[in-house]
């Protein structure tokens, strides 16, 4: 299975956050699944880092090191996944997680997140 992981869920993943349910870390854990992590994360953490709204134990070079030492992959932003964010219904205003529901969508994975707003869209999830 491919997942694609919300910003929350690979930060309370990092921070063995009780938040995080027992299924998504027996998913996340799973060696066949393929977890991916957006640009779109990392580039949300680092101005959420930058200005003090987020902690990272190991700082923002850390945070990447760990995405890296988790054997997650980093799925970056092309062209298609910006297109489909035209047209794309208002439910969630949040841009990060508006590109994060379209490459899902292109890509044809699961987005793991307990965020309301992003399971509104049509798209596979799993928490």
């Amino acid at each position: 299975m491919d997942i694609l992981m919300d910003t929350h869920t690979i930060l309370w993943f990092f921070e063995n956050d009780e938040k995080l349910s027992k299924s998504a870390i027996e998913v996340i854990c799973n060696p066949i699944n393929k977890k991916y992590v957006s640009i779109a994360t990392l580039w949300e953490a680092a101005i959420k880092y930058d200005i003090g709204k987020l902690k990272l134990s190991g700082g923002f070079e850390g945070f990447i090191e760990a995405i890296d030492d988790n054997g997650f992959n980093l799925l970056n932003i092309n062209p298609d996944h910006v297109k489909l964010i035209i047209g794309m219904p208002y439910i969630h205003r949040d841009p990060f997680d508006r590109i994060i529901i379209a490459q899902a969508i292109i890509e044809n994975m699961f987005v793991m997140t307990s965020d309301a707003n992003i399971l509104k869209y049509e798209i596979k999830s799993i928490w």
